[in-house]
């Protein structure tokens, strides 16, 4: 099997992001300077099973909209190469991932058709940090993935107080979903047009 990586670096008047990901594992590494966002980025690559390296400097003294939505878009291309013409993947997952009494529902599909529905709704607080992170900025991250990587997301909160566990079930079952989706399973494209 070939290998399945990619690797992208996007600069903006706004950003500087460099991302590169391995399908089929390795180390994680994030920075941003946003340490929640790290966090939420290495759960994205360990549960997803992915080697993934993340790094960005951006304005954050502005604020964290550019870092997180350019991360995003980066994540979003590199993982589309490293799909490369999905042969043989999975295509379709879906699956419930709990965090105590957050409970978060995701279905995806490596479709090629760019999708988001986000049905998440906050308790309103940040999530407390230095910087402290915005939960809106997630439903950014989520539809700059999903675009770059030409994917269709579904992201339903079934239940959740605390807004910590909903943001980070939601990484979790992204990645639990994806690792799904992506693992090779057959060895034509499956699509009855012949390509995704």
């Amino acid at each position: 099997m070939s290998s399945r990586t990619g690797n992208r670096e996007r600069t903006t008047k706004e950003t500087s992001v460099s991302v590169a990901i391995d399908l089929d594992g390795g180390p994680v590494s994030t920075s941003t300077g946003i340490p929640f966002f790290d966090h939420m980025l290495e759960q994205l690559g360990r549960h997803g099973g992915f080697g993934l390296t993340v790094d960005c400097r951006g304005d954050l003294e502005i604020d964290a909209h550019h870092t997180v939505e350019d991360v995003g878009i980066a994540l979003g291309e590199v993982f589309a190469e490293a799909l490369g013409d999905k042969a043989g993947v999975r295509r379709f997952a879906s699956i419930k991932v709990p965090l105590d009494e957050a409970l978060v529902d995701v279905a995806l599909d490596l479709s090629g058709r760019p999708f988001l529905h986000y049905a998440v709704d906050f308790p309103g607080q940040k999530i407390l940090g230095d910087p402290p992170f915005d939960p809106q900025l997630v439903e950014e991250f989520w539809r700059a993935f999903a675009v770059a990587a030409r994917l269709t997301l579904h992201i339903d909160l079934v239940r959740g107080r605390n807004t910590h566990h909903i943001v980070e079930a939601g990484f979790k079952a992204v990645a639990r979903a994806l690792r799904d989706a992506v693992r090779i399973d057959g060895g034509g494209v499956p699509s009855t047009k012949g390509s995704l």
